[in-house]
């Protein structure tokens, strides 16, 4: 393994009372102020989660998604995943979308909808594994909605890529979003009283019942059957422009809300150089990242290293020979032991070979046909980059790559990594009483009833939210990052340098990482890059000309382009626990003392 970098941006912080870390400093310092109030883990990720609301709404928004992964104090050998996935409404059928004229589930547009899962996650872990009244946690938050929250460059820069959709096509969006009908300057407070409302509503149903749980639980089903559910099923059932550049009515419906509870599951973990990684399952692309460890683990450690060439070959390789994987089998009943068993991976081990695979390469599961998408090469790229590790965004509204993410540790050995997205505002019109859009979820399945990932009716997509939790003797680790396809693969590299290299989890953030795009891209229309390598100039010419040379086509992004990670960890042996977060785009800090 390369030798770490002789310094790096900021210092792992280090301490004994508790930590945060996350994309945004404003949840970073909101989480960490719940901590110094005596709240938990649980009750900080909660209230930093609100507050990403409206600090990144280019990123996530209440009518989004989450997914997360935790471990308690008192059973902190055990992976808990919170499932903050909606699924389609009733309504969505590929009979009906077919009968729309589309082949697709669409990039932007209330058709594409998911039911909205991520307050109720929020809430969900509040009442289980909080210890703050709902009103508490929800405070900074409102504040933020009512007095403003300056804008960030990315997010105005997302605004002015699709302000002609808002001023022609969702004049709501316009209202809220272009001021005086102005795209806004990076800085200015942004106010959303709408929202506002909507979490004074819940906070105040909550602090109507005397025991805390009990408030949660009414907060909770005020939000799934009363303003959030009417307002925008009503609102979204009347037709409006999709990125298709066709105009459709949502099929979402108040019964879809209602019917919805987020919940708990079992993490799926695989042992990786004497840890044990957990992720969530095949519902998510977590499995992938499980998969490459996998088919890395015995190799020697030089064929682990991305900053040489042979390295980060191998890691292309292996990222894409996982993703296949993923895009064939992956979904809800997904044969997730026979993809993550011996013989699979040593037979996908056998596949590496010396120079780019320019295929597309699932592996075969005894009595299980892989689907096979059609693979779409996309001539140009009509999407605009809208910042660093941000999501790129069309004017269609189409967005790719898009999410946010917060980590906390605590003093008592609560840990938990949340990685919420979709809702962002770009997705769909925004419904005028609540002040936010639903999300875009459903363009992740196909219109394919072949397809494990196809669109059913109550089923969940398959999401790219991907939250992980490392775990050993006597340390855990949270760690995460936005970038859709791209959150396990630039968790890969993060993971390698700490287990194998070594490093602080700060240097392996700082370092230069990449990506491969030759996977079927998890968003709208879906194409692909069959050799496509994103690279940041900081690895080094000579192991960029290898890539080249090994017949990768690489592009350089820049030298700091690539990955929103960040990360909390828990040291038990020292008493210790530390934080780290990623330099890129100047806006994730990590907190705590």
């Amino acid at each position: 393994m390369s030798t770490p970098p002789p310094f790096t941006t900021r210092p792992t912080l280090t301490g004994t009372f508790g930590m945060v870390a996350s994309t945004h400093w404003i949840a970073t310092a909101v989480a960490q102020g719940v901590l110094e109030r005596g709240g938990n883990a649980f009750d900080a990720v909660v209230a930093g989660g609100f507050v990403l609301h409206l600090a990144e709404p280019h990123l996530n928004g209440p009518g989004g998604d989450l997914v997360g992964v935790f471990a308690t104090a008192a059973d902190p050998r055990t992976p808990v995943v919170l499932m903050g996935q909606g699924p389609a409404p009733a309504g969505a059928s590929i009979a009906h979308f077919r009968a729309e004229g589309l082949d697709l589930v669409p990039g932007a547009g209330g058709l594409a909808a998911a039911v909205p899962g991520a307050v109720d996650a929020w809430l969900v872990l509040l009442r289980d594994h909080g210890t703050m009244g709902l009103a508490d946690v929800l405070s900074p938050a409102i504040g933020y909605a009512r007095d403003g929250t300056p804008l960030l460059p990315t997010t105005t820069a997302t605004i002015a890529h699709v302000a002609d959709l808002f001023r022609a096509h969702w004049p709501t969006s316009a209202s809220l979003w272009l001021p005086e009908d102005e795209v806004p300057s990076a800085g200015t407070l942004h106010r959303n009283p709408a929202y506002a409302e909507v979490l004074e509503r819940l906070a105040a149903t909550a602090s109507a019942r005397r025991d805390r749980a009990e408030g949660v639980e009414a907060a909770r089903t005020e939000w799934s059957t009363g303003i959030v559910a009417q307002s925008a099923s009503a609102f979204l059932g009347v037709p409006h422009r999709h990125s298709t550049g066709t105009d459709h009515a949502a099929v979402i419906t108040p019964a879809d809300f209602a019917a919805f509870s987020a919940g708990y599951e079992d993490a799926v973990t695989v042992p990786f150089r004497g840890h044990t990684v957990a992720k969530a399952g095949a519902w998510t692309q977590g499995p992938a990242l499980l998969e490459a460890l996998r088919i890395l683990e015995p190799l020697p450690d030089e064929q682990l290293d991305v900053g040489t060439a042979d390295g980060a070959h191998t890691i292309i390789e292996t990222l894409k020979l996982a993703l296949a994987d993923r895009d064939a089998h992956y979904g809800d009943g997904a044969p997730l032991a026979e993809l993550l068993s011996d013989a699979h991976v040593a037979a996908r081990r056998a596949d590496i070979g010396p120079t780019a695979s320019r295929e597309w390469r699932p592996g075969a599961v005894p009595g299980r046909d892989p689907f096979r998408p059609p693979l779409r090469q996309r001539a140009d790229d009509p999407v605009a980059f809208a910042g660093a590790g941000e999501p790129t965004v069309a004017p269609t509204g189409e967005t790719r790559g898009d999410t946010c993410h917060i980590d906390v540790v605590d003093r008592w050995g609560n840990i938990v990594s949340v990685t919420p997205s979709g809702g962002w505002l770009q997705s769909s019109p925004t419904v005028p009483e609540l002040g936010f859009c639903l999300g875009t979820r459903l363009q992740m399945t196909w219109l394919d009833e072949s397809a494990p990932s196809a669109l059913r009716p109550g089923a969940r997509p398959r999401t790219t939210l991907s939250p992980t939790l490392v775990l050993s003797d006597d340390a855990t680790v949270a760690l995460g990052t936005p970038g859709g396809d791209q959150q396990d693969q630039w968790q890969l590299p993060m993971l390698l340098r700490m287990i194998v290299g070594g490093w602080s989890a700060q240097e392996a953030i700082d370092a230069p990482t990449l990506h491969t795009t030759a996977l079927v891209d998890s968003f709208w229309p879906r194409t692909w890059e069959p050799a496509g390598v994103y690279v940041e100039d900081r690895l080094g010419d000579d192991v960029i000309q290898g890539l080249a040379d090994r017949g990768h086509e690489v592009v350089r992004a820049g030298d700091w382009r690539l990955g929103r990670l960040s990360a909390v960890g828990l040291d038990r042996a020292q008493g210790t626990v530390w934080a780290a977060a990623n330099p890129r785009g100047m806006q994730g800090y990590a907190a705590g003392r």
